[in-house]
């Protein structure tokens, strides 16, 4: 088995603040995941920490674009010379962040070395881009549209290497029934299972339907991105946006393994758990055991 490198991305740069005169809290996620002892548990490699820019909105306005978005250009470039390191290594880099917008250095990374398909495992598309909303602005909400070209060139465009991502290499999983992008998404021909899809289907044939598409000889290879609000808020309610009839644990798990032990992944992200909003730990033990057993389990 490959070395898991396990590196630190503590932005939250992407989000919205959640009150007045407050910052979210997503960027203590890989400090308690550590906590609760993923080093080890994985025994896994140490992978240092890409410190990012401070918090800093400024005076941003709605209408203004992607707030952050200088601090994020200058993130992305630094976090994907730190996964492109281990990638070209042959490691698989086990990213902890962090809001969703990490995605973009795992994608500018990945685009430096060649051709890769995404699988997100996410209860949103995080597609949001000035063609269909006039609410651009938290990056978070809107790096697979950034990644595949749709937004402001100093985003998509970084080192003139975008888009990313092709539409046709992006596979969607765990998107909530009724989701509003589905449709855009459908017309793009980007494959998307929502929870109830995935219910019918089996998370385990899910997940191997997807691998078929991905571990084509057209790729080098694919990344996982998973975000912890794909799963219900009654065991993970510790995120920005904890909507209701999410994935639980046990399907999250079956969805997951496949995909993080197939050969030709390449690694993944760990995003949005907010520590701040998980007094009791209890939602952090989940999102950490569950990680942990794809990769070591039986």
């Amino acid at each position: 088995m490959r070395n898991i490198v396990v590196i630190d991305a503590p932005s939250n740069l992407g989000l919205r603040p959640p009150a007045p005169g407050t910052v979210p809290g997503c960027y203590k996620l890989a400090g308690a995941l550590r906590d609760r002892g993923i080093l080890r548990r994985l025994n896994a490699a140490e992978g240092g920490v890409v410190v990012p820019p401070r918090y800093d909105r400024g005076d941003w306005q709605e209408g203004d674009g992607v707030f952050n978005a200088a601090a994020i250009a200058a993130y992305t470039p630094k976090l994907a010379d730190r996964v492109e390191r281990y990638v070209r290594a042959g490691d698989l880099p086990v990213v902890l962040g962090g809001d969703c917008s990490i995605q973009l250095g795992a994608a500018l990374a990945l685009r430096r070395v060649g051709r890769f398909g995404l699988a997100a495992i996410d209860a949103s598309a995080d597609f949001r881009h000035p063609g269909n909303s006039d609410r651009v602005g938290a990056a978070g909400g809107e790096e697979l549209a950034l990644a595949t070209g749709r937004g402001q060139a100093d985003l998509t465009n970084l080192e003139g290497l975008g888009p990313y991502l092709r539409d046709e290499d992006v596979r969607l999983f765990g998107m909530r029934d009724g989701d509003e992008d589905r449709e855009e998404l459908a017309g793009l021909k980007i494959p998307t299972v929502t929870v109830g899809e995935l219910r019918q289907w089996g998370a385990d044939d899910v997940a191997r339907s997807g691998l078929a598409s991905l571990e084509h000889t057209a790729l080098d290879g694919f990344w996982v991105h998973l975000d912890a609000d794909v799963l219900d808020p009654g065991v993970m309610p510790a995120v920005d946006a904890p909507d209701p009839d999410g994935l639980h644990p046990d399907e999250l798990l079956a969805l997951l393994r496949p995909l993080v032990r197939s050969p030709r992944c390449v690694g993944i992200n760990v995003t949005i758990y907010d520590p701040d909003l998980d007094p009791d730990g209890t939602a952090g033990d989940v999102l950490t055991d569950t990680v942990v057993a794809a990769f070591t389990g039986p």
